[in-house]
């Protein structure tokens, strides 16, 4: 059987270079894919977690024409500043230190680090509203409530 693999998520964002900041230099990502397309007046730019070869997340642009009306557009814009845009899930070894080192970089985090059944976790959002979960996942005990 041939190999399948996910190689990007995607979140809408509402300014490429404000999502770029933030990634890069709140969180510590780095760039995988910054690039132009002039013909399509199009810019692919991916960002993911350093030193890994991984899946990167793609920062696009909420669309308008000719992919979406005006009015579609403003939907889908009001819809992922609410956080109704989908949830990224990040996984740590120690989410206090985490949420400390982000913390001093300016994230602003929406709870602290708290224990839950399947581990330490916290939450934020980027400045377009995207949803982001950091967990540190402990020893899971389905049977635990």
């Amino acid at each position: 059987m041939t190999t399948i693999k996910i190689a990007n998520a995607q979140f809408w964002v509402h300014d490429q270079d404000e999502a770029l900041d933030f990634y890069t230099k709140k969180l510590g990502w780095e760039v995988r894919a910054d690039v132009m397309m002039e013909a399509w007046s199009f810019r692919w730019l991916c960002v993911a977690p350093p030193g890994g070869d991984g899946p990167a997340l793609v920062l696009m642009p909420v669309p308008g024409q000719p992919m979406l009306d005006e009015a579609s557009s403003a939907q889908l814009s009001d819809l992922v500043a609410k956080g109704a845009g989908g949830t990224l899930f990040l996984e740590t070894d120690d989410c206090k230190a985490a949420y400390d080192e982000l913390s001093a970089r300016g994230v602003e985090f929406n709870d602290p680090p708290t224990v839950q059944p399947y581990g330490i976790d916290t939450s934020f959002r980027d400045p377009s509203g995207n949803n982001i979960r950091l967990t540190q996942a402990l020893e899971f005990d389905p049977g635990r409530h």
